[in-house]
């Protein structure tokens, strides 16, 4: 911890903190006290840009799917998949093979598992493991390998085996190339089946080990967790046609905070129609939100939280029977605990290696027709259920195959309106009356962002890593502290 020359010289407290913050991206917190040192404001901006959507235009559309993967080194599977399923109409494959679409999905489970492993067992554990208040200094996945050395093994292990899927099925760990517009280049071998076969059974256990941390945890702190930077809200996912969670394919279904559905089965293909974006002067991260509920209450949720509040039902077993004891805990009623994402999460771990596992035993996987193609059309829309939550990606190519058109809405700007809403509520329980931020209100703004896993690199299309910084302000808007990492 240290104190900038500049600060010095501007007779500012600024403080460096190090390592940077555990999430992906650059972001700060600017908070502001009334007369009585009340807060009155909170929020969480974004301050990187680099306009990805403006320059893949004049590209030709086949590179897309490549190309625009660069948004994030974190989920470029995400990207990868959800603009293969773009150019997929662009190309006119309104159904792909059956070893092409195995395989894609196989790619998708595997960058579900290892994201959310990475998350969880990296970025989360510190947290639950050694608390909130936790010194810094032990409260990082250092502590974790040091105290907790067979729980920080796991977690590289789990990461590794769904890097190694990602690997085999799109041609490298990150920024493949393996889907391509209608279909794949490539099928797994049997040797590649094997490889991932003898491992299947450890990684299943290890994940039902994370489940138990997660719901243990979750729990054991139900009465400190249901308060904190928790509020009602509209839920959005993909489903499938009868209900089911389906993390690749499928149409949009909006829930209230009571579970009433807004809007079901619409064909993402028309998003425009139900999903609006407002633009902010204080963010470079849009506000998306349900048009028919307009923009002050249609804002929603998206992630791990949202799918399991959303679906019916998963159609892999252990992930089900998780899911049941997860919404016994509201009644069968959507739960809108932020903390909560966490239990969330590892429940898409089982399902997605339980995913794994039945993929692996499916012959399609080694077929020898991997693309289609058909009446070229000149606009496509793909969406797909990223780690983080619903990403949709639509483009429009002209006559030349050029892309002349393209709106990228991410995971975490999907997250934007409720991530701040959850820095609000902790800085007004922990900050109010306060004058100066203390190391442990800093890690709790962090842990209530850290829930929805953001990546703002890929929310503002930009690149670097992420640190935050927390500016206090009083009601005359001189400003008290600054602290950053």
């Amino acid at each position: 911890m240290s104190v900038s020359a500049e600060a010095q010289a501007n007779k500012t407290k600024r403080v460096v903190i190090e390592p940077v913050t555990r999430v992906e991206g650059h972001g700060k917190v600017t908070i502001l006290l009334d007369e009585k040192d009340q807060v009155q404001q909170a929020r969480l901006h974004i301050v990187e840009f680099r306009g990805f959507e403006r320059f893949i235009q004049g590209r030709p559309f086949w590179e897309v799917p490549v190309l625009v993967q660069r948004l994030c080194g974190i989920c470029p599977v995400s990207h990868h998949l959800a603009a293969a399923k773009a150019m997929d109409r662009v190309v006119g494959a309104g159904k792909l093979t059956p070893t092409a679409e195995k395989i894609r999905r196989l790619m998708h489970y595997g960058q579900m598992f290892q994201s959310h492993s990475l998350h969880f067992f990296h970025l989360v554990s510190p947290d639950l493991l050694f608390g909130f208040d936790a010194d810094p200094a032990v409260r990082n996945v250092i502590g974790v390998a040091k105290k907790f050395p067979d729980l920080a093994v796991q977690a590289v292990m789990m990461r590794k085996y769904g890097q190694e899927i990602i690997k085999a099925t799109a041609g490298k760990k990150i920024h493949g190339t393996g889907a391509i517009p209608g279909g794949v280049n490539k099928n797994l071998s049997i040797p590649e089946r094997d490889f991932f076969l003898k491992d299947i059974d450890q990684m299943m256990e290890w994940s039902r080990g994370a489940l138990k941390i997660a719901k243990d945890y979750t729990m054991a702190h139900l009465k400190d967790l249901e308060p904190f930077g928790t509020f009602d809200s509209n839920h959005l996912s993909l489903v499938r046609e009868d209900g089911a969670m389906d993390l690749y394919h499928g149409n949009l279904r909006a829930i209230d905070s009571a579970g009433n559905k807004i809007f079901d089965q619409v064909d993402y293909s028309d998003y425009v129609r139900y999903i609006g974006e407002e633009v902010k002067s204080w963010s470079y991260m849009k506000f998306p939100f349900i048009r028919s509920a307009g923009a002050e209450n249609g804002w929603y949720r998206v992630g791990p939280l949202a799918r399991i509040n959303a679906c019916d039902f998963i159609d892999t077993p252990e992930a089900d029977a998780a899911r049941k004891e997860f919404m016994a805990l509201t009644a069968g009623k959507p739960n809108n605990i932020s903390m909560a994402y966490h239990w969330a999460r590892v429940i898409e771990i089982i399902h997605a290696i339980e995913k794994i596992r039945d993929l692996l035993h499916d012959a399609d996987l080694q077929g020898d027709d991997l693309v289609v193609s058909g009446a070229r059309c000149g606009e496509g829309v793909g969406l797909i259920e990223a780690p983080r939550g619903t990403l949709f990606h639509h483009y429009k190519v002209n006559e030349h195959d050029q892309v002349v058109m393209a709106n990228l809405i991410v995971s975490t700007t999907n997250n934007n309106e409720a991530m701040n809403r959850g820095v609000q509520q902790v800085a007004k329980h922990f900050l109010s009356g306060a004058k100066k931020i203390t190391e442990g209100l800093l890690n709790r703004v962090e842990v209530v962002i850290r829930a929805y896993d953001p990546c703002l690199s890929c929310a503002t299309h930009a690149l670097g890593q992420m640190a935050l910084s927390v500016e206090l302000y009083d009601h005359q808007g001189n400003l008290l502290d600054t602290k950053a990492r």
